[in-house]
């Protein structure tokens, strides 16, 4: 490996070719400011270093004008000074001016305490705006019902056109104007709801001020909870509980599950229950699938269809192929429709008078629940989406810590789960718990031993593709694929040759859902999505019950209410169609 040899500070650094001078004061634990800057998007490998913020800017001897640290390529004999007069002045100067154009209300912002230019302005004692003139403003975009855009706020780093843009392959995201009126917007500055836009959110984890943040309900969840007239039940989402924990001292990825039913019963929910529940009963149902479509070779390769999101891309992007995704509806609404019909009638509550609380790990889930098809009679099967992170504010207002929570357990009969469920939280999880089941129901007897860990679909690679056994001696090809750009290769893959897989599990967010557009900032920091993954195995692997069809509670569901894996009972409530877009 080529290195290159500078000095920084006085300071001397050897770095491999290519690196740049931020890489090289890293390397010397020399801090310099970054904003624009983030090293890797979406917990993913690609980087966002526009140079266009200027806060990074160093004096390099023998040069006239100031580098951006994060952009200039280190050269051999390089000597870099990062705490100058001059470059201190700039920074101050820069930060100074995006302030003067940034709106002061910092107290009720989304981002409030989350914010990197909040951040820099305290750690740079600024206490005053030296500078006054025009501001720009702009109306609030609220169109989508999952995610709020306001440019006002908007300053230039680009970093959510990047992620839409290079991570996702969405293209909702472009930047618009030039100069102090430039902003990153929509083609044309038309309304989100209009665009492509699949509302990832992976744009909201990675803005560094609260231009875009999601849609909270809690208001509306605080009010229910509060009103004598409705009965107000929860359900939470696998990748919650691997993610909570860190907001409240836990090691990052520990599982926190009971102290998480404790919180969520002490905010006030009348029953607290588990989407682990719905995820079971998804497996019944796409398990049931992938074994009709194969034994008839029809519609394959069969998609998963448990990520809203990603429903949402096909929709929009692959129009021809919207004959192979299941027709499942994710486990969010499957809970949302058993709650209504099944639960609401065992307690004797009219529809319209139960309200259903998601606990979710991502912003499309509030997209998701919006949906005209998911709101049968105008009653919709989930009321309100509350996200990893709005959960986390909710319980500091309420002053509930979880640490010093009891753990308590789900209630039933919406409560019970198996390790194959847990393990929907990440990707390549949803297809290792259908094989799981499929094997089942396909040979009439279980996997035993090691033989249930399908490994081979495990690990944060973009695309992973495996031989699986489902019979003796009949194998299928199957792959996972988590972020949107990884599902469009996959996809044309598919379009090249429908052949070569025959069941395709796809998340939207890169790593599926424990790294979620609503999940605690990983604030560039990807080895929390490992540590995040490694609980929810742990999970899987601490419970008795591993697999989707041993569920007792979905039997009975099944014995007292739906018939049958695939009947029409199951269809009118469990399955849904989608549409061009």
């Amino acid at each position: 490996m080529n290195t290159v040899n500078l000095t920084i500070n006085g300071k001397a650094v050897s770095v491999p070719a290519g690196s740049t001078i931020l890489d090289a004061a890293k390397q010397l634990n020399i801090q310099i400011p970054t904003l624009c800057y983030c090293e890797k998007l979406g917990g993913c490998g690609i980087s966002n270093k526009p140079a266009s913020c200027r806060i990074c800017v160093v004096e390099v001897e023998k040069r006239r004008n100031l580098a951006p640290a994060c952009a200039t390529p280190v050269m051999e004999g390089m000597v870099v000074h990062t705490n100058t007069q001059r470059a201190l002045k700039a920074r101050r100067t820069i930060l100074e001016l995006m302030l003067s154009d940034h709106p002061q209300d910092c107290l009720t912002c989304a981002k409030n305490q989350d914010c990197d230019l909040q951040k820099l302005a305290s750690e740079f004692g600024i206490s005053k705006i030296e500078f006054s003139g025009a501001v720009n403003k702009f109306d609030v975009d609220d169109s989508s019902e999952a995610i709020m855009r306001d440019l006002s706020k908007c300053i230039m780093c680009r970093r959510c056109e990047t992620v839409c843009n290079k991570v996702q392959t969405v293209g909702a995201l472009t930047g618009n104007g030039r100069g102090f009126s430039a902003k990153v917007g929509t083609a044309s500055m038309i309304p989100l709801a209009e665009t492509s836009c699949t509302f990832c959110g992976q744009c909201v984890n990675v803005c560094p001020v609260g231009a875009i943040t999601g849609i909270s309900y809690v208001k509306k969840v605080w009010a229910a909870i509060n009103d004598p007239t409705k009965t107000v039940i929860v359900q939470t989402a696998p990748a919650v509980r691997v993610a909570v924990g860190q907001e409240f001292g836990f090691e990052p990825g520990k599982p926190v599950t009971k102290k998480l039913v404790a919180g969520l019963r002490a905010l006030g929910f009348d029953k607290v229950f588990d989407t682990n529940f719905s995820a079971d009963l998804t497996i019944m149902e796409e398990g049931h699938e992938i074994v009709e479509r194969i034994k008839e070779n029809k519609n394959l390769p069969i998609l998963t269809s448990c990520c809203p999101g990603w429903i949402n891309f096909i929709e929009q992007n692959y129009p021809d192929l919207l004959h192979i995704p299941s027709s499942c509806k994710s486990p969010q609404q499957m809970f949302g429709a058993i709650a209504k019909s099944y639960y609401a009638e065992k307690i004797g509550v009219k529809p319209e008078d139960l309200i259903v609380v998601s606990i979710m790990p991502c912003q499309a889930k509030k997209y998701e629940a919006a949906r005209p098809e998911f709101a049968p009679n105008g009653v919709r099967d989930v009321d309100y989406v509350v996200t990893t992170r709005e959960l986390c504010k909710m319980f500091r207002e309420a002053g509930v810590n979880l640490a010093n929570m009891e753990d308590e357990e789900f209630d039933n009969p919406l409560g019970l789960s198996s390790g194959a469920a847990d393990i929907f939280g990440v990707t390549g999880g949803v297809l290792e718990a259908a094989c799981r089941s499929v094997y089942f129901m396909i040979n009439g007897k279980n996997l035993e031993g090691d033989a249930i860990n399908f490994r081979a679909v495990r690990g944060l690679d973009g695309v992973k593709e495996a031989m699986v056994e489902i019979a003796p001696g009949k194998t299928i090809r199957v792959a996972a694929c988590s972020g949107l750009g990884n599902a469009r290769k996959v996809l044309d893959m598919v379009r090249q040759d429908p052949n070569r897989f025959q069941a395709i599990e796809i998340m939207a967010c890169p790593g599926g859902c424990i790294n979620g557009g609503g999940q605690p900032f990983l604030h560039g920091d990807s080895a929390l999505l490992e540590k995040r993954m490694k609980g929810i195995y742990t999970e899987d692997e601490s419970k008795v019950l591993r697999l989707s069809h041993e569920n007792t509670d979905i039997q009975a569901l099944y014995k007292e209410f739906l018939g049958e894996p695939g009947s029409e009972k199951a269809h009118h409530l469990l399955h849904t169609t989608y549409h061009q877009k």
